[in-house]
This record gives C-alpha cells, sequence and structure tokens, in this order.
C-alpha cells in the first residue's frame, strides 16, 4: 500500500521539559515503515531545550507540527490538549511519550490489525519496558487470540485477570473515539489510560498485535509527588470499579472486587505502619480514601496491623529468622 493509500495517523508527543530523550522519540517516529502520518508534538511550557529540540525537526520534515504552551497545564490536560489538535483527516491516533520510543513496524502493524477488523477501537501490543533491568508488558492474552469483545476485556482489567490496557506508546486508537470527547483521558490520575480504554471498549472491542513494538523509559519517570503517591495503581482500581462496574461487571462482583482491593490496600498501610510514616502520609492516604468515600478506618487498619503482626510470628516461627521488610 502506497502511502496516499494509506489512512493518515495522527501521532502526538506531549511533553514536558524532555529534552534528554526527545530526539530518540522523533527519530523512531520518522523510522516508521508506514508513511502517512502527522506527528504533533505539544510543549507543555518547558523550560529546557524542548522547544527546540522540537522546532529542529518540524523544519525539516513538513509532517510535523509544534504546538508549546504559554503557561504549565497538569499532565493528563495537557494530553487531552495535544488529542483536540488532531487533523479531522486522520483515522487513527496514537501517543509516543517523550521518554519513549516505538519500532519501525510499530504503526504498521497495529493500523492493520485495525483495518481488517472494523469493530476494534483500540489496538494494543506488548512493550518493552525497563532502565537497567528489562521485562516485556503487557502479556497474559492468548497467541491465538487478536481480536477480544470489549466487554470481556472490561471485565478482565476489572477483575484484575489481565493487565493490557493504558500504556499509551502501545496503543493505538480509531480517531473518532478521540475527536468524540474534549476529555478523552477522563480522569487527572497517572492511571487514566486504562481509565480510558474502559470508557471506549464500552462500544468498541479490543485488538491485540502479538509483537514487540515499543519502548517504554523507566528510569526516568518523573514523580510529581513524593513516595506518599505510591499505590496509585490500587486506588486507580477502585476508581475504575466504581466509574465503569456496571459496565461490565454484575454487582456483586463490583462489590467483591472493591473489598478485596481494599483489603489490599489497607495490607499496604499496615507495613507501612512499622516504619513510622508520619503524620503527612497518614493525612495524605486519608484524603485519597475519602476521595474514593472510603474514609479511612482505624478498625479496618488495626486488623490489618494485627493480621500482618500474626503473619510474621508465624514466619518466625517456622524460619527462626524475621523476613525482609517490603517496600
Amino acid at each position: 500500500m502506497t502511502a496516499t493509500a494509506q489512512p493518515l495517523v495522527s501521532i502526538v508527543t506531549p511533553v514536558y521539559n524532555g529534552a534528554a530523550y526527545l530526539d530518540e522519540c522523533i527519530e523512531s517516529v520518522l523510522r516508521q515503515s508506514y508513511q502517512n502520518w502527522e506527528y504533533i508534538i505539544l510543549n507543555n511550557n518547558s523550560g529546557d531545550s524542548t522547544l527546540e529540540i522540537a522546532e529542529r525537526h518540524q523544519s525539516k520534515d513538513s509532517r510535523i507540527r509544534v504546538h508549546s504552551n504559554s503557561s504549565l497545564l497538569p499532565i493528563i490536560a495537557n494530553h487531552n490538549k495535544a488529542f483536540g489538535l488532531i487533523s479531522r483527516e486522520s483515522k487513527y491516533c496514537k501517543v509516543v511519550s517523550a521518554d519513549d520510543w516505538i519500532f519501525p513496524e510499530c504503526v504498521e502493524r497495529l493500523v492493520r490489525l485495525a483495518e481488517d477488523n472494523p469493530s476494534v477501537g483500540i489496538v494494543g501490543a506488548y512493550q518493552l519496558s525497563g532502565g537497567n533491568e528489562w521485562c516485556v508488558r503487557n502479556t497474559g492474552l492468548p497467541y491465538a487470540r487478536t481480536v477480544v469483545p470489549g466487554v470481556e476485556m472490561g471485565r478482565a482489567q476489572l477483575l484484575g485477570n489481565l493487565k493490557v490496557l493504558g500504556n499509551p506508546t502501545s496503543v493505538l486508537y480509531r480517531a473518532d473515539l478521540v475527536r468524540g470527547t474534549d476529555r478523552f483521558f477522563p480522569n487527572a490520575t497517572a492511571e487514566a489510560d486504562t481509565s480510558a480504554c474502559l470508557e471506549q471498549l464500552k462500544m468498541s472491542d479490543f485488538g491485540f498485535v502479538h509483537q514487540v513494538l515499543s519502548y517504554e523509559r523507566t528510569d526516568n519517570i518523573r514523580t510529581t509527588t513524593s513516595s506518599l503517591a505510591t499505590n496509585a495503581y490500587l486506588r486507580a482500581a477502585i476508581s475504575d470499579c466504581q466509574a465503569y462496574g456496571e459496565w461490565y461487571l454484575t454487582r456483586e462482583e463490583c462489590e467483591f472486587r472493591i473489598r478485596n482491593l481494599l483489603d489490599e490496600y489497607y495490607a499496604y498501610l499496615a507495613r507501612k505502619t512499622f516504619k513510622w510514616p508520619g503524620n503527612e502520609f497518614w493525612r495524605y492516604h486519608a484524603q485519597k480514601l475519602r476521595e474514593l468515600d472510603f474514609p479511612l478506618s482505624r478498625v479496618k487498619l488495626f486488623v490489618s496491623v494485627a493480621s500482618q503482626l500474626l503473619d510474621l510470628v508465624v514466619i518466625f516461627n517456622s524460619n527462626g529468622s524475621w523476613p525482609r521488610s517490603k517496600r
């Protein structure tokens, strides 16, 4: 298929102070075997040479369009703004995060599966992830399955049976889904990419290419909050059950899943208790639990601490030594 016959793909990179790896990110887009794309780079009022790097590439390739915010936006708001800049003619849209890059066949393989399966609204693939250590993410879907009904995929995600959604650099979206809302990422959490997939799978199916097509750098992840913000996944999982459980789960399944996630959350808090984390830690997590409509329960925390202590005693009696502390 020639470039002119290929459907247009909008590739977006929302970026803040991404100078260290932006060249590598952009070059990975330029090396795509698929050629009919536009590339939108949205500079979020960076203080480093991000804008200079982006504009240098723009001057060499007319398919690259650089935009810049006059003031700093929250990360999710910046992503949503970037999606609002895609062409009306584009059929597909994908993110390439500024710290990441995509393999040369990435766009071609993702588009091919979507073109062969019109019911598919989101296409994913394996992703290489790491810095000093490496792993392959988005595993677990049987190799023979390349198209999964949206409801089935949503159920598997909410129940914790499969984790292949999210990871923006690894997925492709139908542009109509992106243009259908001014807030594609529906909340401001670090897991908003998963929430977006759950929102869109209510009306479309999920496709998957069983090939590593992108790389996610993890040794340079910018943490916008301190270590207080750890355990964000559990909070996001509870929130997603509250927001999307009625679409994918029975009431009983949803309530049972939320109870299990809360048990995990309190187990995490109990482990932290032994390290005397301080008042700021407790204020932070009390606030986050209130936001989920589950105020911090001292009774539940006490029970979880007691359970942790009992586990330690059992382990000591079995091994004759205390286990190493969990982080």
